[in-house]
């Protein structure tokens, strides 16, 4: 995926959750009002792979929302990439220390990058050893379990 369409589906992901969209024109409109030349084919593509769903409103009508439970194909991708990878995480103060296959721990710290884990600052990799760095001490055990729970 080119970094333009990522930028351009996060774009469209802040759009839905903060506007009440309910058609494809009117997501081309605020898309072209924030610098991205799109046609209507391209964000119809794009709702497809963001897995958008079409959901009622209080009022009646329809707007478009990013289903829950549900992750982006990438988001998908990066959860395989870490159950081939991680072998195990273990705490140390604010820094969880996950174990990989050999040759795999950056492809695992990007992938948790890439998911964006709340409370999560980044990752260092080395060969087979991550140092996921956390945001507190307090929030090492939800980051953890969350981890846990995608593997």
């Amino acid at each position: 995926m080119t970094d333009r369409k990522v930028l351009r589906q996060d774009k469209i992901k802040e759009i839905i959750e903060n506007n009440m969209v309910n058609t494809q024109d009117e997501l081309v409109k605020r898309l072209n009002e924030e610098g991205f030349d799109v046609t209507q084919a391209t964000v119809s593509r794009d709702i497809r792979e963001l897995q958008l769903a079409k959901v009622a409103t209080e009022l009646g009508g329809f707007r478009y929302r990013v289903p829950e439970n549900t992750g982006t194909v990438s988001d998908k991708k990066y959860v395989r990439i870490l159950r081939e990878a991680v072998l195990s995480l273990e705490a140390a103060e604010n820094i969880l220390v996950i174990k990989t296959v050999s040759g795999m721990a950056m492809a695992a710290a990007a992938a948790l990058d890439s998911l964006k884990i709340p409370k999560v600052v980044g990752c260092i990799a080395g060969d087979d050893t991550i140092m996921c760095i956390v945001k507190t001490v307090s929030d090492v055990k939800n980051v953890s379990r969350k981890i846990n729970e995608l593997l």
